[in-house]
């Protein structure tokens, strides 16, 4: 389905009158089989769309928790092709959730940009995130992937001003993703007005939906900014968990119950 089952999503939400949460959690970490149960359990627990990591060697936008998650990914053999099979068999049981890669450039121009694009459809991926590919470099990945049907969802920052937006907004589809701080994920905690600030000018000269990530903790945290974001993305919350529950038999069900918890705080947000 591509792109369309993200706008679908965000049409159900608007409906509904709330934000969605938006979920990240690594590819393989801290193993294969255990990403791909916590993957399976994220509907029922809460997430409205989930972002898979493409585990990388050099993340460079990512903090300490999310950089030590690929490692821990890359050390059991994780590879873009067993993330795109991840996806393939999620697929069996949920048609309907939006799944985006999250990552790298690099992965994706080594498997060949159009036979990426035609396999992530056909795993049942639907929009994309790559974070060091500026709209200058649309020409590479996201003029093929809206060719595809394939969502390619960009980043704003703090200091995004209106020119550059129009930039960002040109080739992006699906949603726009607002870093809400100046710095790399999970390291600082977001201010709530400059934030409500930026969506509400930027609201001005585009409709599409906008989600808010990095920094976003805790259910308290994520209810804050579901009040007037579109949707809240929690990422290195999570990993931590994962890190911190690695030896215990009980580590996908924290995983899960913590997402419950954020997509309970986002609900009862407005």
């Amino acid at each position: 389905m591509g792109v369309s089952r993200i706008e679908k999503r965000f049409e159900t939400l608007k409906k509904e009158n709330r934000a969605g949460l938006v979920t990240f959690t690594t590819a393989g970490d801290p193993d294969l089989e255990t990403s791909l149960n916590i993957l399976k359990g994220l509907p029922n627990a809460g997430a409205d769309i989930i972002e898979i990591g493409m585990p990388f060697s050099d993340p460079m936008a990512d903090g300490p928790a999310i950089q030590e998650a690929s490692i821990r990914a890359l050390k059991g053999k994780m590879t873009l092709r067993k993330t795109l099979n991840m996806v393939t068999s999620f697929r069996e049981n949920d048609q309907d959730t939006p799944i985006i890669l999250m990552g790298y450039y690099n992965p994706i121009y080594i498997y060949g940009v159009d036979k990426f694009l035609e396999d992530a459809l056909e795993a049942g991926i639907d929009g994309l995130i790559i974070v060091d590919l500026p709209p200058e470099e649309d020409t590479e990945l996201a003029i093929p992937a809206k060719a595809a049907g394939m969502g390619m969802v960009h980043l704003a920052t703090p200091t995004t001003d209106q020119a550059r937006l129009g930039q960002i907004l040109k080739n992006g589809t699906g949603f726009l993703y607002y870093v809400t701080i100046a710095g790399i994920t999970g390291t600082a905690k977001p201010d709530l007005a400059p934030v409500k600030n930026a969506l509400d000018n930027f609201r001005k000269v585009t409709d599409i939906p906008m989600a808010v990530g990095f920094g976003i903790k805790t259910p308290e945290d994520a209810a804050r900014f579901a009040e007037f974001a579109d949707a809240v993305v929690v990422g290195s919350a999570i990993v931590d968990i994962i890190k911190q529950n690695i030896a215990n038999s009980a580590l996908e069900s924290k995983v899960l119950s913590f997402v419950n918890e954020l997509s309970i705080g986002v609900k009862s947000a407005r």
